[in-house]
């Protein structure tokens, strides 16, 4: 075995979810859902705006659709989502966003919409050319046309790296139930040949202070294709699930998130 450390490109993972979640919109357990097709004009052209500022990356002007009481499901608030922005976007110049509206809601005064949000962009540390593709699908409370609260209903982003990093198909589900057990399964598509494979996973509960912290992976030489591990439901909450598959001539990262429901 031996420990990898990726301090100087994973982290950068943790940097796209945060922005994936900061970027869309939406609540838990929207009940009788209305259709993006007949949404609002009004709210359309609140998410164009939102879109529109984050491909231009003005933190100031995107902070400007939260509230200064905002918090989120993994305990980030107004404070240390804007500190985050502006440490990711310095690593990501050239990151762009799309934003699609799956559904909308009306509860009381607040509107209530659900998005999925896709992420890519590039950055170049220490000589090395990383790539970023995120997706993530939240729910949030607007008030007074502001970001007051937020749910994550699922995430996935890839770094990849090198010539030819592993093409990866990914097998894990979105949510679980405690004392459940489930897979975690990484296939790698094309062939090895004559290559080695190291891989290694790590399971974390989500939280705020990781999104700016890296992950340390212990790698193994992989006798199969990838990753195959069966893993326990062993609380309420949300985790994220990493893994790293690493060849001579590529690395692929790979984050999802799973819901451990009771």
């Amino acid at each position: 075995m031996q420990i990898f450390s990726q301090k100087p490109w994973f982290c950068f993972s943790r940097f796209s979810l945060l922005l994936g979640l900061s970027l869309t919109v939406s609540l838990s357990n929207v009940v009788n859902a209305e259709t993006a097709a007949n949404a609002p004009q009004e709210l359309k052209q609140v998410l164009t705006n939102f879109e529109t500022v984050a491909n231009q990356r003005k933190v100031s002007e995107i902070m400007n659709f939260y509230s200064d009481k905002f918090t989120n499901s993994d305990g980030l608030d107004y404070q240390t989502l804007s500190e985050a922005l502006n440490s990711m976007w310095s690593n990501y110049p050239d990151l762009k966003y799309s934003i699609e509206l799956n559904s909308w809601d009306k509860k009381g005064d607040e509107i209530v919409t659900e998005t999925t949000t896709y992420l890519k962009g590039s950055s170049r540390n220490k000589g090395r050319l990383i790539y970023l593709n995120s997706t993530v699908r939240s729910r949030q409370y607007w008030s007074n046309q502001k970001i007051v609260r937020q749910e994550i209903l699922s995430e996935q982003t890839r770094l990849t790296t090198g010539i030819k990093p592993p093409s990866v198909k990914v097998n894990l589900p979105e949510t679980a139930k405690v004392g459940e057990q489930f897979n975690f399964d990484l296939i790698v598509s094309e062939p090895l040949g004559e290559d080695v494979l190291l891989g290694g996973i790590v399971k974390e509960e989500s939280q705020a202070k990781l999104y700016l912290n890296p992950t340390n992976f212990e790698l193994e030489v992989l006798a199969a294709g990838g990753i195959f591990k069966i893993i326990k439901a062993e609380k309420p909450g949300n985790e994220w699930l990493s893994a790293i598959l690493v060849r001579a001539d590529g690395i692929t990262t790979l984050t999802q998130r799973i819901r451990i429901e009771e």
